[in-house]
């Protein structure tokens, strides 16, 4: 309860829950969880689920306990007997963190994307060269035109030219410019 008051006191909107739920509600955004010795992993694929800030509660540095905060990616860690002092630095700094990986996967995302659609010109352009017998280079022009023509992203119509090639490779058939088009 100390925990509880102490956090209404820092101006936040606390909720207790045990047992714990089936599923996190949307507006949790930070846990404050006991990870000592007691058998809590079958709550770990809900917190994935939910991914909020986690901060564990350990009374004692078990090897068990340990592993859980490890286990659970725990932003932050208070040790039992709490005390006020050192809540506040934890649960921004768990935000803070838990905020921080969330910029890092986004970026990841993003590069991957990034990545896919790279990989996805590449072969465009590869199997328009090869279909064609033009060159790397005037392969890569004839899509970036006909992308900036049709106002696409550069990988969309890539991956366009890559899907229609396989389905027609399905049917023996081949993909060619028009007349004129080279």
């Amino acid at each position: 309860m100390a925990l509880i008051d102490h956090l209404r006191r820092l101006g936040s909107d606390v909720t207790m829950a045990w047992p714990p739920p089936r599923d996190l509600p949307p507006e949790i955004d930070t846990i404050f969880m006991q990870l000592d010795d007691a058998a809590v992993g079958h709550l770990l694929p809900m917190i994935e689920d939910a991914a909020p800030a986690l901060i564990a509660i350990v009374t004692y540095e078990s090897p068990t306990s340990l592993k859980a905060i490890v286990d659970f990616n725990a932003h932050g860690v208070i040790s039992k007997p709490l005390r006020p002092l050192g809540i506040l630095t934890q649960f921004v700094l768990a935000r803070y963190r838990h905020g921080y990986e969330g910029r890092l996967a986004a970026k990841i995302r993003k590069l991957e994307d990034t990545m896919k659609g790279r990989r996805a010109v590449e072969k465009a352009t590869k199997l328009l060269a090869a279909l064609n017998k033009i060159d790397d280079e005037a392969a890569y022009r004839l899509l970036r035109d006909r992308a900036t023509a049709k106002r696409l992203p550069l990988a969309s119509v890539a991956e366009s030219i890559i899907s229609a090639h396989e389905a027609m490779s399905g049917l023996g058939l081949r993909i060619s410019l028009a007349e004129g088009d080279a």
